[in-house]
C-alpha cells in the first residue's frame, strides 16, 4: 500500500520542450526580442544578446540549457545553467527578471 501512495505523491516527469515553450514565452512578455533561426534560442535586450535556451537531446537526464549574460555586454560573460525540473525552470525565470528588472535601472 505504501507503494501505491509513493506513486501518487511523485511529481510529473519534467517535459523539456514544454519549459522551453514557457521559458520562450515569458521571456517575449519581458520585451526581449528572440532571435530568428538561432540554433539555442537567444533572446536580445536593445539589441545586446542576453539569454540563451536549448533543449539538452544529449542529457541522460532530460534538460533545458539555460545561458544568461553577467551584464549586457557586446562580449558578455555568460552564466550556464541545466534546468531538468520545474522548480529549476521557475527560480531561473525569477532570477532573470530581477536581474533584467537591474539592468533596465541601470538606463
Amino acid at each position: 500500500m505504501s507503494d501505491d501512495l509513493g506513486d501518487f505523491f511523485a511529481l510529473p516527469p519534467f517535459k523539456p520542450d514544454e519549459a522551453l515553450a514557457q521559458l520562450r514565452r515569458q521571456l517575449k512578455e519581458l520585451k526581449l526580442q528572440e532571435q530568428p533561426g538561432s540554433a539555442p534560442h537567444r533572446f536580445a535586450l536593445k539589441g545586446v544578446v542576453v539569454a540563451e535556451l536549448q533543449v539538452q537531446a544529449d542529457a541522460t537526464k532530460p534538460a533545458v540549457a539555460a545561458a544568461v549574460v553577467k551584464r549586457p555586454l557586446q562580449r558578455p560573460e555568460w552564466v550556464r545553467q541545466q534546468l531538468d525540473s520545474r522548480d529549476a525552470v521557475r527560480k531561473w525565470i525569477d532570477a532573470f527578471k530581477r536581474q533584467l528588472a537591474g539592468w533596465t535601472d541601470d538606463d
